[in-house]
Formats: structure tokens, C-alpha cells, sequence
């Protein structure tokens, strides 16, 4: 065997080791760039039975029996982001507080669009207790909060709705019920509050 017949021989198991090597990279690529689009795949799907209306919470889920706290962020799998701030007091005995509506939809929302319910309510007592009697908080500037979710909120803009409040004493707890309307359904988020 001469020198070039040795040489070529001995290149021969190098070279199918480096291009088995190669072969097996790019089957790994292609195997973990599959499993990425099916898991993709089967998050839009179960997005898509739930529908876009509903919350996707880590920790409270935001209804009633888990309402969120002060300064807490209402997130909807469309996008849509809601955030109640703490309550601030005033001197008079008053309380302010906004709500920031952030439309990380993929299109304009209308907040007033539903007729069966408010987009932002403000009442005393408990978030799961609808039928809270015996007290009341009073909304002061009701009429301005409902004019600022009057216009729609463009795509990826945001809102900030102040809120004004005069409860009855120092301590009342309050429930702020925020529901954003879309084409079918979404979930009322539900915020528990104290003012004092």
C-alpha cells in the first residue's frame, strides 16, 4: 500500500464520522423545531376553546370568590390588560384610585359596548357577595369615569380611568367589577379594595 492509499484510508472513517455527525445535527434541529411548532399548535387550540375573553392568571384567578388586590393586573389571553391601582387618600375624607385599561389586542376595543352590564362597577362589600347591603360607598365622579370608556381604545394604546370614592368610614372594603367587552364573551374581572 503506498503512502496516497494510506492516506485516503485513513481520511475514509473520518470523513463518515463528520458527516454522520452532521446528519444527526441537523435531525436534532429539525426534531426540536417540530416539537416547538406543536406545542405552538396546541396552545393556540386551547386558547381557542376557551376563547379570548378568558383570564389567564398566575396565582388569583380574578373572580369573584378570587378577586385580585390593589394594584394587581386583570391579563386576558388576547391581550387585553387591566389594572386597578391602590387607593390613595385625601385630606377630605375622599379616595382616588384608576383603573388602566392597556389593549394588547390585536384589534380597537370598545368598553361600552355591552348593554347587560357596566364596563367598570364600583360598589361596598365583599367581591362575592352581589347583594351587599347596609352601606354604600359614593362614586363622585361616576360621570366622568364613563366618559372616559366612551371612545374605543386603539390598538396597543392605553386608558387610564380615574376613579374618586367617599365611603361611609374609614375601612370600608369596596369591589371594583371590570368588564371589558369583546365580540362574544369575557370574564369579568373582580379587584377587593380597602379604603383606609
Amino acid at each position: 500500500m503506498d503512502t496516497e492509499e494510506a492516506t485516503t484510508a485513513a481520511d475514509t472513517p473520518a470523513a463518515e464520522s463528520s458527516r454522520w455527525f452532521s446528519g444527526c445535527s441537523i435531525a436534532v434541529i429539525a426534531l426540536f423545531a417540530l416539537f416547538a411548532l406543536g406545542a405552538h399548535a396546541v396552545t393556540e387550540f386551547e386558547k381557542s376553546l376557551d376563547g379570548d375573553g378568558q383570564m389567564e392568571q398566575p396565582g388569583l384567578s380574578g373572580s369573584a370568590y378570587q378577586p385580585l388586590g390593589p394594584g394587581a393586573t386583570a391579563r386576558y389571553e388576547d391581550g387585553l390588560r387591566v389594572t386597578v391601582s391602590r387607593p390613595e387618600a385625601h385630606d377630605d375624607g375622599t379616595y382616588s384610585l384608576t383603573v388602566t385599561y392597556k389593549n394588547g389586542t390585536d384589534e380597537e376595543l370598545v368598553l361600552d359596548g355591552d348593554s347587560y352590564s357596566a364596563p367598570l362597577t364600583v360598589r361596598a362589600g365583599e367581591a362575592d357577595d352581589e347583594s351587599a347591603l347596609g352601606h354604600d360607598v359614593d362614586w363622585l365622579n361616576h360621570d366622568s369615569s364613563e366618559a372616559a370608556l366612551t371612545p374605543p381604545i386603539g390598538e396597543g394604546d392605553e386608558r387610564v380611568v380615574p376613579v374618586r370614592l367617599k365611603p361611609p368610614w374609614k375601612g370600608t372594603r369596596i369591589t371594583v367589577k371590570v368588564t371589558a367587552p369583546n365580540g362574544s364573551y369575557r370574564e369579568a374581572a373582580h379587584f377587593q379594595l380597602t379604603l383606609g
